[in-house]
């Protein structure tokens, strides 16, 4: 595993969904000043110290991804990973997201995982960060969830035994399964920061967004 000084850290980015709230719009194409919300998201996993990288992608496959292949060749080793039954929520995406993430990596696995959502542009480096140190420093749980004034935040973190846990469920878990049915191996983080509970679900979130940092929110074609 990681060293003290450096954890191994890996992330599972959930690009996949259809953004049904915003009549059928990928929000992982959304555009901020230009930069689509999934290469924000994956700039800011990179400057953060992650080792290693699963995008899953579902809803505009195609243009996701080529989001994606922007960036691979320049930060740490990035890969995608397609979830065909995005569609049926979530819980699937996570699974398949902590599958791919666990190909290829040695015995010993991650220190970390975050699992983070492609529509909290809000979310710096230096949040993540944070996060990855109160989930380093712990002293229980196998699942930290961040929590602001009694709400449930994202990204949450896990560790290798949570994942082969979710992975082994029958029936098929996700994380938030795990966290609702399972709370004694979660560990709750208590923090002031809004960030974590900031998301992109409505036009009304865009515009609160657009009004509070000023920034350009561009939309890409329905469908």
């Amino acid at each position: 595993m990681g060293s003290a000084s450096k954890p191994k850290i890996g992330a599972v980015l959930l690009a996949a969904g259809a953004g049904r709230r915003l009549a059928g719009i990928a929000k992982a194409l959304i555009r901020i000043e230009g930069v689509s919300l999934v290469q924000r998201r994956l700039l800011v996993l990179r400057e953060a110290g992650v080792d290693t990288i699963v995008v899953v992608t579902g809803f505009a496959r195609q243009a996701v991804e080529a989001e994606v292949r922007a960036l691979v060749p320049r930060g740490p080793d990035t890969t995608v990973a397609y979830n065909a039954a995005y569609a049926q929520g979530l819980a699937g995406s996570v699974r398949v997201g902590l599958a791919a993430l666990s190909e290829g990596i040695d015995a010993q696995g991650f220190d970390g995982i975050l699992m983070a959502l492609v529509d909290q542009p809000l979310i710096e480096a230096s949040d993540l960060a944070a996060l990855i140190a109160a989930f380093a420093s712990r002293t229980g749980g196998h699942v930290l969830v961040p929590m602001v004034n009694g709400t449930r935040g994202n990204p949450v973190m896990l560790d290798e035994w949570a994942r082969a846990r979710v992975l082994a469920s029958a029936p098929p878990l996700g994380v938030r399964d795990l966290i609702d049915r399972e709370p004694a191996l979660v560990h709750t983080w208590q923090t002031d920061n809004a960030r974590f509970v900031t998301d992109l679900d409505t036009r009304e979130d865009l515009e609160r967004l657009a009004s509070l940092t000023g920034w350009r929110v561009e939309l890409p074609a329905q469908g």
